[in-house]
């Protein structure tokens, strides 16, 4: 976090004490639980359904590593009784909470064993499970009373993502081609399917990519006989729209349901076998009836 970041939340931390009662003043009297991108929300709101307040501080459409905070999130995060965050991945929430929040938030990068300096453990369903565990563990400790339904709701959501990693292991094993090209190298975790990522723009969606890089990605495509390059929800196309036109391969989009775009009607479990549904495709994975 540099000086010119902090000096921008500034307003917004100061303001927090003087709205904290806004977050709570619809009368809901439900605890209060703010998830800091959308994964996140997804496992709060399986865990607990509409016992709990779930408040998401990634709207739909805004790219998670770029959310800037408004003074009534701040407010929402410093008057919650949980917060639940990956540190790193949101500058913006590592202040708020440090700030305002570090007596009463969960850290899930903590409990997660992640995979270098690659954040997008969700992308594995077993890791996400792993962080399901630990975030049952602190809504226990905000609703006691509720500790029989939190349990069985956690091994129902443990066994779905059980699910879903079997149905990646088995629809990823028979493939002519093991390689992805994507934007920017969000996918990594999938390394546990036989899957190898080679990323654009590298661990940043913004980062432009060398001539030296470009040229590599064009002889590892040729080589391995790539048909698709990928692009991805809620980032601009344009780098791998034109690496696909210049070698004339198809393009298709995965998603690292980071958050949720615009409009969406999926959630982390469609979205996941949308994505499985693309990797097939793209590599020429036999799909058993």
């Amino acid at each position: 976090m540099n000086r010119v970041t902090l000096l921008a939340l500034a307003p917004a931390m100061a303001l927090a004490t003087a709205l904290g009662g806004c977050a709570s003043g619809s009368g809901d009297s439900r605890p209060t639980v703010v998830t800091s991108f959308y994964p996140l929300q997804f496992v709060v709101q399986q865990l607990t359904g509409d016992r709990v307040r779930v408040v998401n501080l990634t709207a739909p459409g805004v790219e998670p590593h770029d959310l800037e905070l408004k003074p009534r999130q701040v407010a929402e995060l410093a008057d919650a009784d949980l917060v639940v965050y990956e540190s790193k991945l949101q500058p913006a929430v590592d202040a708020a909470v440090a700030q305002n929040a570090g007596d009463h938030a969960l850290d899930v990068a903590g409990h997660v064993d992640l995979q270098d300096s690659n954040l997008h453990f969700w992308l594995d369903p077993v890791r996400l499970g792993t962080a399901a565990t630990a975030i049952e563990r602190r809504l226990t400790e905000i609703d006691p009373g509720d500790r029989s339904a939190l349990a069985g709701n956690l091994a129902r959501l443990l066994d779905t993502l059980a699910t879903l990693d079997h149905d990646f292991t088995t629809g990823l094993s028979q493939c002519e081609r093991d390689v992805i090209v994507t934007s920017h190298d969000a996918f990594g975790y999938w390394s546990r399917y036989g899957v190898r990522t080679e990323s654009i723009a590298g661990l940043s969606p913004d980062v432009e990519p060398s001539a030296t890089h470009l040229d590599e990605l064009r002889s590892m495509i040729e080589t391995n006989h790539v048909t698709t390059v990928f692009s991805e929800t809620l980032a601009s196309p344009k780098m791998a729209d034109v690496l696909a036109h210049d070698l004339g391969v198809g393009t298709a989009v995965l998603d690292p349901i980071e958050g949720l775009a615009a409009g969406s009607t999926g959630d982390y479990l469609s979205l996941m076998r949308a994505n499985l549904a693309a990797l097939q495709k793209a590599n020429g994975c036999r799909v058993n009836p």
